[in-house]
């Protein structure tokens, strides 16, 4: 049997509760069909980058399959049916990962690193120190200015 990974992102409206029930069914498709389902991981409800069939967020799933392609098929085949599916993608993988997802880490965005502890600013005596000195470069600026005149 080959080595799968799942994600399904399903509707907004609908409860973490009716999620993992939703989740559980598409374990139970997967297992009839003598495969394995070895991490089923709830990533939360995320905005998506733009509206797919009127929804703005989805619940994210990632499962983690060892199925074979006649279980895989047919849980895609229950996904295109089930309304409370917007997108899924199955991929084949070498192996799966361990521990959390990359969507379940927290991940910092490239923002965050330069607006974060304002270390590379320096010490408050620094920046004072740096602020006294633009000063004086502007007034003996301003006076040389003014004795030109």
């Amino acid at each position: 049997m080959k080595l799968y990974e799942n994600i399904f992102i399903a509707r907004q409206d609908l409860s973490t509760a009716q999620v993992e029930a939703l989740a559980a069914a598409f374990n139970k498709i997967v297992s009839d069909q003598k495969g394995q389902v070895s991490k089923t991981e709830y990533c939360g409800l995320k905005s998506l980058q733009y509206p797919i069939k009127k929804n703005n967020k989805g619940h994210y799933i990632l499962m983690n399959l060892k199925a074979p392609a006649a279980a895989i098929n047919e849980m895609e085949r229950n996904m295109r049916l089930n309304e409370d599916v917007i997108r899924y993608l199955t991929v084949k993988v070498e192996e799966h990962q361990e521990g959390p997802s990359a969507l379940m880490q927290q991940a910092r965005s490239p923002r965050d690193s330069y607006r974060g502890d304002r270390g590379d600013y320096g010490s408050d005596s620094e920046r004072s120190n740096r602020e006294y000195l633009a000063d004086e470069e502007n007034i003996s600026l301003l006076a040389s200015m003014e004795d030109e005149e």
